[in-house]
């Protein structure tokens, strides 16, 4: 699940060395340069909403239940 976010979440970015993706349990939380926050969380929030919402159907596809969140 770590890679589909890294993947999503590079492509999204300019710096791209500084992405991070670390699981914890089910929890995805991403990690981005600050300069690249708001492309992550997009207008009102339509990005992270859609990256959640792959998520979620990824991992429910795989028995689990992940959630995502964006370390600050």
């Amino acid at each position: 699940m770590t890679e589909l976010v890294k993947y999503i979440v590079t492509a999204l970015v300019d710096d791209k060395d500084s992405v991070s993706v670390t699981e914890d349990g089910d929890v995805l939380t991403i990690s981005v340069a600050k300069d690249d926050m708001g492309k992550i969380i997009g207008k009102q929030g339509r990005i992270i909403k859609s990256i959640r919402s792959v998520v979620k159907a990824a991992s429910i596809k795989q028995g689990r239940n992940c959630t995502v969140e964006i370390d600050e």
